[in-house]
């Protein structure tokens, strides 16, 4: 089980990648990639569900 201090750093991580990979994702579309466009964005969902896990756990303390 993570601390707090663990998890906050954690979801503050992934916050971060998310975001990165929206503007990666704005790039690609402007470009025509659009295979690599659907790649990222279901990575963008899995990292949702990561987050909503985390806030869960986070709360839980």
């Amino acid at each position: 089980m993570l601390t707090k201090s663990e998890l906050q750093q954690k979801i503050a991580e992934l916050k971060m990648d998310y975001i990165n990979l929206q503007g990666d994702i704005e790039k690609l579309e402007n470009t025509g990639h659009i295979e690599s466009v659907t790649k990222a964005e279901e990575r963008l969902a899995n990292m949702e569900k990561q987050l909503a896990e985390l806030n869960k756990q986070l709360a839980a303390l």
